[in-house]
C-alpha cells in the first residue's frame, strides 16, 4: 500500500537534476528557484551568461545547489555542448520567447524571421537535445512555455501565436515519440506575466488595465505563480501526466474579452 510517506516523496526534487533555460531573468529565474527550493540541481542556462551565474549563486547563497552556464538556444552545437557538460538531466524547463507586436500586413519578413527562429527552432534545439539524453537515460521531464496566444489571438499577435501553438504541436509530438522511452513533454501556458517581455505593455496604462481586467482573477500573474506547475511536472507526482498543455493563466480562457492594442 502507498503510505503517506511515499505520497510526500512524490514531489521531493532532491534527486533531480534540472537545466533551466532562460534563467537569468523572469518566468525562468523563478522555475530555477522554484526547483532548487524543492531540492532539485540546477544548472542555469542562459545566452547571458553573467546574470544566469548572478541567480546561480543567488541560490547557493540561500541553501540551493545551482550551477550556472552560457547557452544560445539558436546555435544547435551550443545546446548540445550545455547538455554534454552536464551530464544526466532529469529536468529541461525552456522558457525563452521574443515577439513583435505588429499586424501581419506590417511585419517585415526579418521580423517574422527573428520570431519564429528563437520561439520555434530555438525551442526545437533545447527539446530535442534534451530528449536525446533522457531517452538514453530511460526517463525524464521536459517543460516548454508555450502561452494562451497558442489557443487564442489578437491583433498584433500572429507570428507569436503561431509560434506558441507550433511550440505545442511539437510538445505534443514528442511526448508521442518518447513515451515508450519514459520521457515525458508538457507544456505551460501562461496569460500575462510581468516579466522583461510585457514591458511594452506595462508602459501604456490602459493597455495594463486592460489585460489584467481579461482574466478571472482581475490581475496579472507574477513569475513565481507560473512554478507550482513546473515543480509539479518535475516531479514523480506527474508520472502519468504527458502530452498536454497546462494553463496558469488567471481564468484568462475561461473569460469571454478582448482588447485590440494601441499597435
Amino acid at each position: 500500500m502507498t503510505t503517506l510517506e511515499d505520497y510526500r516523496n512524490l514531489f521531493d526534487l532532491s534527486a533531480k537534476r534540472a537545466v533551466v533555460i532562460g534563467a537569468a531573468s523572469g518566468i525562468g529565474e523563478a522555475c530555477a528557484r522554484a526547483l532548487a527550493a524543492h531540492g532539485a540541481e540546477v544548472l542555469c542556462a542562459d545566452l547571458n551568461g553573467d546574470a544566469a551565474s548572478a541567480v546561480a549563486t543567488a541560490i547557493e547563497a540561500e541553501g540551493g545547489r545551482a550551477s550556472a552556464g552560457s547557452v544560445d538556444i539558436l546555435d544547435a552545437d551550443s545546446v548540445a555542448t550545455l547538455f554534454a557538460d552536464f551530464g544526466a538531466v532529469d529536468t529541461l524547463v525552456c522558457t525563452p520567447s521574443i515577439n513583435v507586436r505588429k499586424q501581419l500586413l506590417d511585419m517585415s519578413e526579418e521580423e517574422f524571421s527573428r520570431v519564429v527562429d528563437l520561439n520555434l527552432r530555438g525551442t526545437f534545439n533545447a527539446i530535442t537535445a534534451a530528449g536525446r539524453s533522457m531517452a538514453e537515460n530511460g526517463s525524464g521531464s521536459i517543460i516548454v512555455f508555450s502561452s494562451v496566444r497558442s489557443q487564442v489571438v489578437e491583433p498584433g499577435q500572429g507570428v507569436y501565436a503561431a509560434t506558441k501553438a507550433g511550440a505545442l504541436a511539437m510538445v505534443k509530438t514528442l511526448a508521442a515519440e518518447l513515451g515508450p522511452k519514459g520521457v515525458r513533454v508538457n507544456a505551460v501556458g501562461p496569460g500575462v506575466v510581468e516579466t522583461p517581455l510585457t514591458e511594452q505593455i506595462k508602459a501604456d496604462p490602459e493597455w495594463y488595465q486592460a489585460y489584467a481586467d481579461i482574466s478571472a482573477l482581475g490581475r496579472w500573474s507574477m513569475p513565481e505563480e507560473q512554478t507550482g506547475i513546473v515543480v509539479y511536472l518535475a516531479s514523480d507526482a506527474a508520472s502519468f501526466v504527458t502530452g498536454a498543455i497546462h494553463f496558469v493563466d488567471g481564468g484568462w480562457l475561461a473569460v469571454d474579452g478582448r482588447y485590440t492594442p494601441p499597435l
